[in-house]
Order: C-alpha cells, then sequence, then structure tokens
C-alpha cells in the first residue's frame, strides 16, 4: 500500500492507494499553521489514521509547497513559511519509524499524471498548477526530476518571454511577491488573471465571475481571457524550447477553463522555435486528487 500526503496551506490531506492506484482510503484536516511540531503530529496522525482503516501498513510520500534542499537538507521556498529551514522529510522518518519521500507539490502532479493520468506513457512530462499561484515540474520515466538544486521545472518565477508593451507596463505594476518583476506567474496565475483584468478595468472580480461575463459576451472580460490565453502560450512555448516535453499537463483553477486547450496549442506554434508544435496540452486527470495521488506515487512500483 502505498500513502499519500498533501501538505497544503489550509489542509492536509491523506491518500492510501493498492497497487494499481485503486484508492482504499482519504481524509483532510486543518494545517496548523505556523506550528511546524503540531504539522508533523497531524501528518503521522493522518498515516496512522489510513493504516488503522486499512489494516495495511504502508510507504509514505509527501508533497509541499517548497522544496528540500539538497545541500542543507532542510525545507527551502515553501509559501508555508513555518517549514523553512526545518528537516521535514528527517523528522518525519523519526516519527513514522520508516522512510518519508518528500517532494514538491508540482513535482507530485507530474508524477501522478504521468502515472495513470492525463500524461501515462510520455516519457518527459511537465505538469504546470495555474492556480492562486504558478508551479511547476517535470517527472521523467514517471520519477520526479528534481535537479541538482532541487528547484528542476520552477519556470513560475522565470520571465514572462517576448512582452509587449502592455505587458510592460503590467509588469512594472504588479510585481511578484518574491521580489522581482515580470514572472510568468504573475500573468498565468488565477491571481494573475485577476490582476490583470483589474489593471485594465479598475474593477477587482474574481476569475470565475470574469469568465461568467466572458459567456456573456463582455468586450473586456473577453479581452482578459485571449491576452491570458497569449501570455499562457508564451509561457508553455519557452518550455518546450528547452524540455520539448512529450505532453504538458495542466492543474489549479485556471486549468478548469476548457477553451484554453483548443486556443493554447495553436497559439504556441507562433513561439515555439521552428513554428512546429504539436505537443499535447491536457487537463489533469485527476484534477485536485492529483498532488496527493502523486505523493503516494513518489514510491513506484519497482521501489516496494
Amino acid at each position: 500500500m502505498r500513502i499519500g500526503i498533501d501538505l497544503g496551506g489550509t489542509k492536509i490531506e491523506v491518500i492510501a492507494l493498492d497497487s494499481d492506484g485503486g484508492e482504499l482510503f482519504r481524509k483532510r484536516v486543518p494545517t496548523p499553521r505556523h506550528d511546524y511540531r503540531q504539522t508533523l503530529e497531524a501528518i503521522k496522525g493522518l498515516v496512522l489514521d489510513a493504516e488503522a482503516a486499512t489494516g495495511r501498513k504502508g510507504s509514505v510520500g509527501l508533497g509541499i509547497p517548497g522544496t528540500i534542499s539538497p545541500f542543507t537538507g532542510k525545507v527551502k521556498n515553501a509559501n508555508s513559511t513555518w517549514l523553512n529551514g526545518q528537516p521535514l522529510d528527517k523528522d518525519l522518518e523519526a516519527l513514522l519509524d520508516r522512510p518519508v519521500r518528500v517532494a514538491n507539490d508540482a513535482n507530485c502532479l507530474a508524477v501522478s499524471e504521468a502515472t495513470d493520468g492525463a500524461g501515462a506513457g510520455g516519457k518527459l512530462v511537465f505538469a504546470v498548477i495555474i492556480g492562486t499561484g504558478c508551479g511547476s515540474g517535470i517527472a521523467i520515466n514517471g520519477h520526479v526530476h528534481a535537479g541538482g538544486n532541487g528547484i528542476a521545472g520552477e519556470f513560475g518565477h522565470n520571465p514572462l518571454p517576448w512582452i509587449d508593451e502592455e505587458e510592460w507596463k503590467y509588469q512594472n505594476a504588479t510585481p511578484c511577491y518574491c521580489g522581482k518583476k515580470g514572472c510568468i506567474e504573475t500573468y498565468v496565475s488565477g491571481t494573475g488573471f485577476a490582476n490583470s483584468y483589474k489593471f485594465d478595468t479598475g474593477r477587482e472580480l474574481k476569475g470565475a465571475e470574469i469568465m461568467a461575463l466572458v459567456a456573456q459576451g463582455d468586450t473586456a472580460a473577453i479581452k482578459a481571457i485571449e491576452d491570458y490565453e497569449r501570455r499562457l502560450a508564451k509561457a508553455l512555448a519557452h518550455a518546450v524550447n528547452l524540455m520539448d516535453p512529450d505532453v504538458i499537463v495542466l492543474g489549479g483553477g485556471m486549468s478548469n477553463v476548457d477553451r484554453i486547450y483548443d486556443n493554447i496549442p495553436r497559439l504556441m506554434k507562433e513561439y515555439v522555435f521552428g513554428g512546429e508544435c504539436e505537443t499535447p496540452v491536457h487537463k489533469a486527470l485527476h484534477g485536485d486528487s492529483s498532488g496527493v495521488r502523486g505523493a503516494a506515487w513518489l514510491w513506484q512500483r519497482d521501489d516496494l
């Protein structure tokens, strides 16, 4: 049995999978925010709950909104800031008395979708979370590719390529939380979509509200989604030029906007070197469950 944990900023979710990926158990609890020790205890409790409910012992994989530094062995880049600087994997191994594998949540998405999701069969799967922020990860042959610095695939904090004058004005007015300007995240996250609409119109609406206006034929809303699609196409074309993945999989709130799957592949061709691009762009098959399933699949079939 494989146990996966998705450690989020507001909730912690556990899933237990059988050898074929079938779900045996699932549970969520609130995240003990800003309390590292209580976070560890909550994770331990979920693992024990899964094992008590199934009568089995499982391997444990954990997805986090950050990464383990290969140099210090401690968490870095986590927006759940109480995790930063902590030896999370080692502390959990001591608590649970077994090995624990930890990966970035976007890498967990990539692993999940490469194993039995929208990217199944692809050797190199590039997965992008376009939700509140923009995270991305790489799976090669179903395994996480974290890179020498532990940040492979994190294109959300690269600058948006091929910016036009309007995008240049937007980036100067909308710096990224990381302290830099022009980050891809500020354009293609759900937050970026709403912020861009507000920049153009002065109106503060949620993404779903903007899309409702699109359905009504609102000119400003249509411009906002068309701008969004072009920017996402640029960003993904940049990734294709670097990695040429077999499949691109999208997760997060904006991945539920169905029209992007008709428009993004066509728009990408304009920016991919040589003008040829048939890279499939798919919605994550497992949706919001991809992260926690991917954490479980950090232990692959040949690992156990």
